[in-house]
């Protein structure tokens, strides 16, 4: 039984080169059929049954190409789409935590954002920009 494995992995390593493989948007495909599959179970609709039947056809035409030079490019695109969106949800998360801590006011004179404490009642303010100074509850 194990010769009959190894067999059969040597005929795929022989058939997959030259060939692109796996990379990280083709992870990403295959986890988004497998979302789709399981929504599909839970919902029967023929479309997300037909949409992961695409995905996955897209993934393994993206695995078994010989183009290299294009499907490099289409994962680096996923690649720089990812770290954008990465960013953006490390940006909002910052800013809702900085929300939890901090009023953000805006300098009435300048525009400046200015961070100060919650918690400390009526506070004057300085803006370290233009030095007008306002009153506001903190």
């Amino acid at each position: 039984m194990n010769d009959w494995i190894n067999r059969w992995r040597q005929k795929f390593e022989r058939f997959m080169i030259g060939r692109y493989g796996v990379d990280p948007l083709a992870r990403f495909l295959n986890i988004c059929m497998i979302v789709l599959l399981i929504a599909n179970f839970l919902f029967r609709s023929h479309l997300l049954y037909w949409l992961a039947l695409l995905i996955l056809c897209c993934s393994y035409f993206r695995m078994f190409s010989k183009n290299i030079p294009a499907r490099f490019q289409e994962n680096e695109r996923y690649l720089r789409l990812r770290f954008k969106a990465g960013e953006c949800l490390k940006r909002w998360r910052f800013q809702g935590e900085q929300a939890l801590k901090y009023h953000i006011y805006r300098c009435p004179g300048c525009g400046q954002k200015i961070r100060i404490p919650r918690g400390r009642g009526k506070v004057s303010i300085r803006c370290p920009k233009c030095h007008n100074e306002f009153i506001r509850r903190s």
